[in-house]
């Protein structure tokens, strides 16, 4: 069976590298966007493509979890491993497929990474327009009453101190 799914896995492969490729350059693109100002439109197209991105590289991973099925391995890094050494012994070239999928996976870690990254820099810059218009509101910086369940209330009586 593996003479049949090799040559899949191994376009699978090449192809998502590809992928992950590119969300690290939307990944990065997204970095220097939220460093500047009145990047908001930039922001959301980027995170659009992002998702699609994501998406299709979910469908990987549901297409290699069925070529690992084919040869009775769960979808883990072993199992790859172990698909790697069957396809070896069957007389199949693996190096280049071996080397696609270690760099796919160095890849995906700085993915990740720097999607924390942006994450708590998106989460920042959130709190930081909410404490504005908290200010502009006339909301005052932090809560300090507490209601009966032990959560901070806020304050319902607020006036604005700005008018454009």
């Amino acid at each position: 069976m593996i003479l049949k799914t090799y040559p899949i896995t191994d376009q699978l492969i090449s192809n998502a590298l590809k992928l992950a490729q590119q969300l690290h350059q939307e990944l990065s693109r997204e970095a220097d966007a939220l460093k500047k100002t009145q990047q908001a439109e930039l922001i959301n197209n980027l995170a659009a493509h992002k998702k699609q991105l994501v998406s299709q590289l979910e469908q990987f991973n549901t297409q290699i979890t069925q070529v690992l099925a084919t040869e009775n391995l769960p979808n883990n890094q072993e199992s790859v491993r172990e698909y790697f050494k069957r396809a070896e012994t069957a007389g199949l070239q693996t190096a280049e497929s071996i080397a696609n999928w270690a760099q796919l996976m160095t890849v995906c870690a700085k993915c990740k990474s720097l999607n924390e990254q942006n994450g708590a820099s998106i989460d920042l810059l959130s709190r930081h327009t909410k404490r504005s218009l908290d200010i502009l509101k006339g909301k005052p910086e932090s809560a300090n009453t507490y209601g009966s369940d032990g959560r901070a209330q806020s304050d319902r009586q607020t006036h604005t101190l700005i008018s454009v």
